[in-house]
């Protein structure tokens, strides 16, 4: 059987899920949990991987995790070795944990990342083990919404971002937006993913086959290769887009905006800073733009050929 995808680059957001083997339960006590969450802290301090949402079941558990520094694996590696080893060793048994190898959903941060937060904290309701998500204990919801302390590890801040700035209004609007799924049957969609391996825009994944899954020399184990490339920085966009759409100041900010969002891999924020506008204000540029490539077809071609160029500048 083939090996699932994985794509692995500084800054970015994936969807975890790790199961029991055999659907078994691989937390059974209060300090199992516990000892678990300690491995959650050391994967941030060691490796730097950024915790934004948690979900601890009873044979599984739920990550929204960001790697900095591209190291996917590494991070993995960590968390469910380490936590094997303390559980074999507590119970005196020996051989696997976790049902093959755990699943890494590589997700748009801007578009996905509150819905997704949503769908992790709702689980233990879904799954009837709490009425309410501020029932369970073992979620990062609590931390969310100012009932519990927010561990040093736990980055709640970029998913709040999205509700505001204020601290105690914020976690108010975050708590109503999970209670509006509430009783809900349905679940977070991932109709959309490439082979259930990227959720994200059309945009989105057509960026990420075009860096990641074209030209690349066919693998049996991995029908979805990984090979890396490097992705191009805002400055690079900026430049290019400028020395092509130079006489025209406001048309190279569209493009900058249009190439940034859909090809750097940078957040909405990140983008809406440099050209001094707001996050919302990128996509809906970025949306008109794409609408009037469809409609012109010499500015097609030239910012096609942006694109290329770019690709091949040093970045």
């Amino acid at each position: 059987m083939g090996r699932s995808l994985r794509i692995e680059y500084p800054g970015a957001f994936y969807h975890i899920t790790s199961r029991g083997n055999e659907r078994k339960d691989i937390f059974k006590s209060q300090r199992d949990r516990e000892k678990f969450l300690t491995y959650l802290q050391t994967a941030t301090q060691r490796y730097g991987a950024v915790v934004h949402t948690y979900c601890l079941m009873s044979n599984h558990y739920h990550l929204l995790l960001e790697t900095p520094d591209g190291n996917l694996a590494q991070i993995m590696r960590h968390i469910n070795g380490a936590y094997t080893n303390y559980y074999n060793t507590k119970r005196k048994r020996a051989g696997h944990l976790f049902q093959g190898r755990y699943k890494a959903i590589l997700i748009e941060a801007d578009e996905y990342a509150a819905e997704l937060s949503r769908y992790i904290h709702l689980n233990p309701v879904r799954a009837k083990m709490a009425e309410k998500p501020e029932s369970y204990q073992w979620s990062s919801f609590r931390a969310y919404i100012g009932e519990s302390k927010v561990p040093e590890w736990l980055k709640t801040d970029f998913i709040l971002g999205y509700f505001g700035n204020n601290g105690k209004a914020v976690g108010k609007k975050y708590h109503i937006f999970v209670h509006e799924l509430l009783g809900e049957a349905s679940e977070f969609s991932i109709d959309c993913s490439k082979a259930s391996s990227i959720l994200g825009s059309p945009e989105f994944m057509t960026a990420i086959e075009e860096n990641f899954l074209l030209n690349q020399e066919p693998d049996r184990n991995l029908p979805e290769l990984r090979k890396l490339s490097r992705r191009l920085s805002l400055e690079a966009i900026i430049a290019e887009a400028c020395g092509y759409f130079g006489e025209n100041e406001q048309l190279a900010t569209k493009v900058g905006i249009y190439i940034s969002q859909k090809y750097s891999g940078a957040r909405l924020k990140e983008i809406g800073e440099l050209f001094g506008v707001g996050e919302s204000a990128v996509s809906q540029a970025s949306k008109r733009f794409a609408i009037k490539l469809t409609e012109d077809a010499e500015l097609r071609n030239l910012v096609d050929k942006l694109h290329a160029k770019l690709k091949t500048v040093n970045v």
